[in-house]
């Protein structure tokens, strides 16, 4: 049999789905990461149910993982794949509108029979072609057959052997892109290092795969490499935004020189950041899994009033049941990190879903006169350097912070050089002096900051009482006066505005004719809208925000120095309401969308070329 032609490419999108038990997440995980382990750019979408188990074959179980590769930069999952793998007729009828329309397309045939394609709601048993399919485009094989073949004499059962489905169709697309297959044998030892004989069996199937694609050619007439072409030194791994938020927590303790606790109650998306830190005890990481979300919250307060650097973790909802306990941290002035991974919404919504919905929340959802940081991380691995910042604001600025991520790019991952954490930042916390000894009160502040100074109970000479009464600013008594009240009030809006943050930074052209503004993880797809933009002749700049209370200094600057101005975010308006409130005569342009899905570039790019026609 003649050898396939090798065709070298600089991006491509896979995509794999199935029912929510057949492993799409695992399988996608792996090949994206054998493809960052190469040096590959990569961007990723996990896109499951939220049903905890659906029916088998049902269109609401299917659960899918897209994964974007590129030899340099990538900046999105993309908006279409070029390989589709579908395991059942569930997942090709509702993951074909993700296909591009040239895609290969391979399903396991065995799951194509007259009841799967009943429950997937087909007419007819040409499903192909009812879906306007063309068979020469079509990886037609029957994986299940082949997995039990490959495992018949291994002595597993049959539910365990089908749940190795996945591995197979691993190895065929592992085939179709030229890799490595020691690589996945390693993840994949290491990931069952207590089970080796199931690591050897999946490990089997892989290889099984793999050969089935290269023995058969599989209607395909190339296979494809892509090669690094921005390849740094250094240690790499494909990271998701949750893993990466809580190594940034785990950095940032150890930078500071304490002890990092955080409590938390799960809630999806943002339940990986307690698991994470739980494995991580040897660093000194203390983690409680409380009750409910309030007391997750106070207890990270009490952790704050006791010298830790103290987190806590939740989505949407969670933030309005620990607003009380965030905003006894605002009147005592403590550090604290809350990280808040959103969902749809409102109430449980759409939890498996992403939105960027609770920005005016984050702003404003507490009583009272409560100025927080608010900081949204840009992509997964901004995640760590996002966290890591929040935490340096809170120990120097004595404040809660509140990180926003979200599902997108919480389960999303990507390709992360791993930090020397000798060059990170300096972490300096705001202590008491040793002058003060003695004289201490808890609300007597840096004149220039306006930053409280930090005692940590039990020292001798700084003993204190903090609380959710107003306080005396200068004896630290409860106070009810209101010349004080109004004082207080105002000192502590005027600490969070004087935290200094990076200017604004824009992309594109200087003399741009519409400027692209966004907040936080949509930064990946604004970023390639923009590029199509000026592939095209058409002169536009990218302004996206990560800070976002307080606002850059030059953020008026910018804002006012283009022709027309485009604010786009997966809301209905929440970050334009923020800055036409803080720019006087900022009247943007308006893109919004709530579909808990990721923008589309495609459909950015039409939307942005209607308004430079305006």
């Amino acid at each position: 049999m003649a050898e396939l032609e090798v065709k070298e490419l600089d991006q491509v999108v896979v995509r794999f789905s199935g029912d929510s038990g057949d492993g799409m997440q695992l399988a996608g995980n792996i090949f994206s990461t054998v493809s960052a382990t190469v040096g590959n750019g990569i961007s990723t979408f996990p896109d499951y149910p939220a049903d905890i188990r659906a029916p088998q074959g049902s269109l609401t179980g299917v659960s899918g993982f897209q994964v974007h590769i590129g030899a340099g930069k990538v900046y999105t999952p993309g908006d279409q794949c070029d390989v589709l793998v579908a395991m059942n007729a569930a997942a090709l009828k509702t993951q074909y509108k993700f296909a591009k329309p040239q895609a290969t397309i391979i399903i396991d045939t065995d799951s194509f029979g007259p009841k799967d394609l009943e429950k997937a709601q087909f007419k007819t048993e040409d499903y192909l072609g009812e879906m306007g399919i063309d068979p020469d485009r079509v990886i037609q094989c029957p994986l299940t057959k082949m997995v039990k073949d490959c495992l018949s004499d291994s002595g597993m059962d049959n539910k365990a052997i089908l749940k190795c489905r996945n591995m197979f169709a691993l190895g065929l697309v592992c085939w179709l892109f030229n890799r490595d297959l020691e690589l996945v044998n390693n993840f994949l030892r290491d990931k069952f290092a207590k089970k080796p004989q199931i690591a050897e069996n999946n490990i089997k199937v892989v290889q099984a795969g793999y050969d089935y694609g290269h023995n058969t050619h599989s209607s395909v007439p190339a296979t494809y490499r892509i090669e690094s072409k921005e390849k740094q030194p250094g240690r790499y791994m494909d990271i998701t935004g949750n893993k990466a938020t809580a190594y940034g927590l785990i950095a940032a303790a150890e930078k500071a020189g304490l002890r990092l606790y955080l409590g938390s109650y799960p809630i999806t998306p943002a339940t990986d950041i307690l698991h994470e830190l739980s494995k991580h005890k040897s660093c000194g990481v203390i983690t409680v899994q409380c009750e409910d979300e309030i007391s997750g919250a106070a207890s990270a307060v009490g952790a704050a009033f006791a010298g830790a650097l103290a987190a806590t973790s939740t989505s949407g909802p969670g933030i309005c049941l620990k607003s009380e306990a965030i905003n006894l941290a605002v009147i005592d002035e403590l550090p604290l990190i809350i990280i808040d991974v959103q969902r749809g919404g409102p109430s449980t919504g759409l939890p498996t879903k992403s939105e960027q919905t609770d920005l005016l929340q984050a702003l404003y959802g507490r009583n009272g006169e409560s100025p927080m940081p608010v900081i949204a991380a840009l992509s997964p691995t901004d995640c760590f350097d996002a966290v890591y910042e929040a935490s340096k604001i809170a120990l120097e600025h004595l404040t809660p912070v509140i990180l926003l991520t979200d599902a997108f790019i919480a389960n999303g991952s990507a390709a992360w050089k791993l930090p020397d954490i000798k060059e990170l930042p300096a972490i300096c916390p705001h202590y008491a002096t040793a002058e003060m000894k003695g004289n201490y009160t808890p609300y007597f502040r840096d004149e220039e900051t306006k930053v409280r100074y930090w005692a940590i109970p039990g020292q001798e000479g700084y003993t204190h009482i903090l609380g959710g009464l107003e306080k005396d600013g200068k004896t630290g008594a409860i106070s009810t006066d209101p010349e004080n009240h109004n004082l207080m009030c105002h000192l502590r809006a005027e600490k969070v505005a004087k935290i200094p943050v990076p200017d604004l930074q824009t992309e594109g052209d200087e003399d741009a004719d519409l400027l692209i503004v966004g907040f936080g993880s949509t930064y990946g797809h604004l970023h390639a809208a923009m590029d199509e933009l000026r592939m095209q002749g058409k002169k536009v700049a990218l302004a996206q925000f990560k800070y976002i209370n307080p606002l850059p200094k030059n953020t008026a600057e910018v804002l006012m120095k283009y022709k027309k101005v485009v604010v786009a975010e997966q809301n209905l308006g929440q970050l334009a309401a923020w800055l036409r409130s803080k720019v006087d005569g900022f009247v943007p342009y308006q893109y919004n969308e709530v579909k808990g899905q990721p923008f589309v570039v495609s459909e950015l790019v039409a939307a942005f070329e209607n308004i430079l026609k305006k």
